[in-house]
């Protein structure tokens, strides 16, 4: 059996919300994560994932419950896990902006103690293979945010962490920064067993690029874990059709209501107003009414495809909506 880099038991957070109300973050999460492994954590925005990861980085206290990890008890053995760890969160600013950005990586590997002759070593080999050596000497406010990231990333690598958690780390960057990145973090997991990785994030193409195995989030809760292949072979007998749709959008969540639709996604083009639906059904006969429901209410279907099956698309089918739905509905309550 691999040994367990990450592990909880029923981790419960709590807030306090509104009037007094109480509010849980997270709900009784149960995962288990195997050292040398790439897991991702998958959900909308306020679905509770950088609250699991505060947890699992000593940032923040669990209501209840325990979590593990490299083998520390994360309230009890906070101290002496923190040198085994490191976080790097998409958009957070890397360090101090009047300190050039080899300063910066200076700075935070004597946070960890590290000795000058290692330090300089990490430095240099980070620098050179996240390519902004060239930069050394700019001072950081002066880079652009694909810089700031790839700085960023560089102080989560200082200290040469066994676990390192990366909550939504591409956020922000262009394609090729973004691919980039992936493509050197998968290189640091891959090139050493003994390395564990967890990903938030709610991108699925990049959950399913770079991920062992991934968990789905929603209010607090884990609702599915499973490899991507598995979640999605899971809706291999229902299908998921694509319609573009131009003219108002206010009704589409009526189609839910339809016997055999299993769940309703959309997002809308501004500039064009043309609403894009995943209706995920249990059969296609169905897709006959619900396009006659959308002209009923006055909209036109300019066109309707049939899409292969998304990590997106399993989480429609457990939770009834899509991801932009989910983060509408958390910034509501």
């Amino acid at each position: 059996m691999p040994e367990l880099s990450i592990e909880t038991v029923d981790l419960t957070r709590t807030f306090k919300g509104p009037s007094n109300t109480t509010v849980k973050a997270l709900d009784r999460v149960n995962i288990r994560v195997n050292q040398g492994e790439i897991f991702g954590l998958l959900g909308p925005n306020g679905a509770g994932k950088t609250t699991l990861i505060k947890i699992l980085t000593t940032l923040l206290l669990p209501t209840e419950g325990d979590a593990y990890v490299a083998g520390f008890h994360v309230v009890k053995q906070a101290s002496e896990l923190r040198s085994f760890i490191n976080l790097v969160s998409g958009g957070e600013t890397p360090g101090y902006g009047i300190l050039t950005t080899r300063e910066n990586l200076w700075f935070f590997s004597q946070l960890y103690g590290l000795p000058r002759s290692i330090a300089n070593l990490r430095i240099k080999e980070l620098m050179d293979k996240l390519q902004f050596a060239e930069y050394a000497s700019t001072r950081m406010h002066k880079l652009s945010s694909g810089y700031k990231q790839r700085l960023n990333l560089a102080r989560g690598f200082i200290n040469d962490p066994k676990v390192l958690f990366l909550d939504e780390p591409t956020l922000g960057l262009d394609v090729l920064s973004a691919k980039n990145l992936r493509q050197f973090v998968k290189d640091w997991v891959r090139n050493d067993t003994e390395k564990t990785l967890l990903l938030t994030t709610h991108y699925m193409a990049e959950a399913e690029e770079m991920c062992d195995r991934v968990a789905i989030i929603d209010q607090g809760k884990i609702v599915a874990l499973d490899t991507p292949e598995s979640l999605k072979n899971k809706l291999e007998r229902r299908r998921t059709v694509k319609l573009e749709v131009r003219g108002s959008s206010s009704k589409f969540g009526d189609l839910k209501q339809f016997s055999g639709v299993l769940g309703v996604s959309q997002s809308q083009d501004i500039q064009s107003e043309i609403s894009t639906l995943k209706v995920l059904v249990e059969d296609e006969s169905v897709i006959s009414e619900v396009i006659s429901r959308i002209s009923q209410s006055g909209s036109k279907v300019i066109s309707v495809s049939k899409t292969e099956p998304t990590l997106e698309d399993v989480y429609i089918s457990l939770v009834g909506r899509g991801f932009e739905e989910s983060e509408a509905q958390s910034t509501t309550q």
